[in-house]
């Protein structure tokens, strides 16, 4: 089940802006130390430290390129595999006319066919099992006998293993792509609470001293990040 974040900001502002929070703690330590003490040089770097691990490992992390990298594997051997078992398929029934049928069906094509010419994968792999189950040496040799290359034959049955082991792996990947969102999410929850939490009480603390006050006001902060990077944005006149 994905994990829901607790704000309603990017991510990235969501970090930059708890790093900002932190360095505002960091240089008014020594009055927001009195109002709690666990309010530390060291509480502060191991907060800045948390921030800047989770910009690192997963800001700009692409979890779907490895995911991509899979399917694309996955499409490689189902375009030629495709191809084999048409071009085998038409061999086949040139080459045994009547007797084709039952030939064909005991190579899986009658089970699968319509499945696999609409996209399915899983289908496209029973259908290899089934050939490379059927396939055996007399039914071979009857084949290529009347012409058909035997590494047509043998390249269709390798495609059984590869294919499984292909989808594997992107089934693999599915969860692990989910999984590392999930932790990405939960540690960002993590930090936004703690943030969250830091500002609710210095800007109590700081409630008669409005500039001061503003430098705990996480939705300030936000606000005044996206409104430097329109200024940024703007053309010099």
């Amino acid at each position: 089940m994905s994990k829901t974040r607790k704000y309603s900001y990017k991510d990235v502002d969501i970090l930059l802006a708890s790093k900002i929070i932190a360095q505002n703690l960091s240089s008014n330590l020594e009055d927001l130390s009195m109002a709690r003490s666990n309010w530390t040089t060291e509480y502060v770097n191991t907060l800045t430290n948390k921030i800047d691990n989770a910009i690192d490992n997963y800001l700009g992390l692409d979890k779907k390129k490895e995911l991509r990298e899979a399917s694309s594997r996955l499409a490689e051997i189902q375009a030629p595999a495709l191809r084999d078992l048409s071009f085998l398929k038409t061999q086949i029934d040139v080459d045994f006319g009547s007797e084709a049928k039952e030939m064909l069906k005991s190579l899986g094509y009658e089970a699968n066919l319509r499945n696999i010419q609409k996209g399915d994968q899983e289908a496209l792999i029973q259908m290899l099992y089934a050939f490379k189950k059927g396939m055996t040496d007399t039914l071979k040799n009857q084949i290529t006998e009347k012409g058909t290359n035997p590494a047509l034959i043998d390249r269709i049955v390798a495609y059984a293993d590869q294919l499984k082991d292909a989808n594997v792996t992107q089934e693999t990947l599915k969860e692990t792509s989910k999984t590392v969102s999930e932790e990405a999410v939960n540690i960002f929850n993590e930090i936004y609470d703690e943030v969250i939490g830091i500002c609710k009480i210095a800007s109590n603390f700081y409630q008669f001293e409005p500039l001061k006050k503003e430098l705990f006001t996480f939705s300030k902060i936000i606000n005044n990040m996206s409104a430097a990077s329109k200024a940024s944005q703007q053309p010099e006149e």
